[in-house]
Parts: structure tokens; sequence; C-alpha cells
């Protein structure tokens, strides 16, 4: 490890903690007064991404290297994926292949949203006191899918500049266990460590190290306990004016640091922000990238699937060094 090891989280430390239920509401009303565009917007925060920002992106590609930042799609059950994809091949198959053409094919069903594959959160997805994103009516997700705030939102691709913030690293450690929590200060050490600071625009992806102590130790039931955000730090990525948030875990610590109110990560960045949210993605090829080119930003291309009233859909984001 290179990052600085530190005996305790200093003064952050008491914001890592547990929140009552009115103090996150303060933080939620707070951020959702805050929001700059109308009543009518539709895009959230990706309205920080700009022609000027996209232009600026491309400043970042050095190497001319490409990395992957979606894990493989599991077509086999495990502690966190008790319903995995399903992976079917259509015959013929090839022993079944004469004289002529034959094509290969297949079909893929899985789950938009669990806890092993990568994917992107549409704003549709997080309901909170009956509303979306900008308080349009959570029956708007209906038997047929989202009709306003789905996937479709982001149908011309995400492209600007990446920033990874890899906590491990910074703390010293392999991984964040279970339970603990990214906090404000740890943002910071990393961002000093890695001498980088997320903005306006930035898609910025926090390492725990999930993916990492996941195969190193196996799966586990990450519903009941994983590494996350603690809600905290959303107040500060929003005052920096990100446009999108991702993690290699699923963004909320589990179980929930907040009495009363699960996943308040997702609440905070998709309801309140209009963050579209990445989970369960993998950054070990990229962190070993970063660490060797000894910078730790990037262009970043995501290209959800077409889905019109899609709640998400499984993504492979590209970073471009």
């Amino acid at each position: 490890m290179t990052g600085t090891p530190r005996a305790s989280a200093g003064p952050a430390a008491s914001l890592s903690g547990p929140m009552t239920e009115a103090e996150f509401r303060s933080i939620y009303d707070r951020l959702r007064r805050q929001l700059p565009w109308g009543p009518d917007d539709r895009r959230g925060a990706l309205n920080y991404i700009t022609p000027d920002e996209v232009r600026a992106a491309l400043s970042e590609v050095q190497l001319g290297r490409t990395v992957p930042l979606a894990a493989p799609i599991e077509d086999w059950p495990a502690a966190d994926n008790p319903e995995p994809a399903r992976h079917e091949m259509k015959e013929p198959l090839g022993a079944d292949a004469g004289r002529g053409v034959f094509f290969g094919m297949d079909r893929i069903a899985m789950n938009i949203h669990g806890n092993a594959d990568s994917h992107i959160d549409a704003l549709c997805h997080v309901m909170f006191d009956g509303t979306l994103y900008n308080g349009v009516p959570a029956d708007t997700v209906g038997e047929h899918g989202a009709a306003e705030l789905s996937i479709d939102v982001a149908a011309d691709g995400i492209v600007g500049r990446g920033v990874l913030l890899d906590i491990p690293r910074s703390r010293g450690v392999q991984w964040l266990e279970p339970g603990d929590s990214v906090t404000v200060d740890d943002v910071l050490a990393a961002e000093r460590d890695q001498s980088v600071r997320a903005g306006r625009g930035d898609i910025v992806f926090v390492r725990v190290g999930h993916r990492r102590r996941r195969n190193e130790q196996g799966p586990w039931d990450a519903a009941q306990a994983r590494a996350g955000l603690h809600p905290s730090v959303l107040p500060v990525l929003a005052e920096r004016q990100i446009a999108v948030l991702g993690g290699d875990g699923n963004n909320d610590t589990a179980p929930s640091v907040v009495a009363g109110v699960g996943f308040p990560v997702h609440v905070l960045a998709v309801n309140a922000l209009g963050l579209h949210l990445l989970d369960y993605l993998q950054f070990t090829s990229l962190a070993s990238t970063c660490a060797a080119a000894g910078r730790w930003s990037f262009l970043c291309v995501i290209a959800p699937l077409r889905l019109p009233t899609g709640t998400g859909s499984p993504v492979n984001p590209i970073a471009v060094l």
C-alpha cells in the first residue's frame, strides 16, 4: 500500500457513526432545496456535463489505454447473487453445424439491480416518501416500467472526466470491511494522497475494495453487510457539483447507518440530487493502472442499454487513460 496509514479517522470520526432519521431528513431537505434546476428537470446532475466538460475530458487521454470497469456477468448462484443471470444457447449448436452457413446464438436474462452484477441506477429507481427525483410521483413507475426519469435519460451516453478515489490505498489496507463507512475525511485524504480533486461535471468512482475482498474471500450476503459511503459525504459531493457517482460495492453501507431509513446514500444521491449511481463495478485493473501512471483522472465513457422505460441498465463503463 502506498497511502498514508492513519491510526484514527481524526475529526471526521463522529461522521462515521449512526445518524438519526431527523438528521438524515435535514440533509435530504437541504439538498433538495439546493437543486439549481427547475421543477421540470429530468436530467439531474447530468446537466453538469456540458460540451465544454466533454472536450476538456478528452485531454485526459495520454496512454491510449482502455480499462473496463464492469465485473464479468455470473450465471451461477452465490451468497450475494441467489438469482443469477441466465445465459442460454439456442440451437443449432456447433456440433450440429454441417455444410453451409450456421450461426451461434444465445440469449441472456438478468436482474438489473442486484448485489453482484455491475449496473447503473436511473433516476426513477429510488422512491422516497412517495416521490422520485424532483417531486415526480412514484406511481409513474408501473407494471410496464417508468413513464418518467427512466434510463433513457442517458440514451446519448455519458462521457466526461472520471476520477477514482481509492479509499483502501489511502487508509493503507486491502479493503474496507463490511459495515465500515467512507467518511468525508476519507475522501479528502484520498484526494490529497492521489493529488486529484473531484469537481464540476466529474464522474466520481469511490473504491472500497468490495470486489477484491469478494475475489479473495468468496461471496457473502452483501445485502446484510457491506462497506459504503457515509451519508455525510453526499453534501460534499453535491457542493463539488459532480455528475455521476459509482462504486465497487452498493455505495450504501449495510447495515444502514440511519435509523429507520434504508439505503440513505441512494436516497440522497438519486432521489434528492438526481445523481445516476453505478453499483458493483470492478476497479482492480483501473486502480493498478492509475497507480502505475501516477494519475487518477481519465476519460470515462458510459453507455447504458437503450431501455426506454428501464429503472436502470447493465453497464460496462470504459476508462480511457
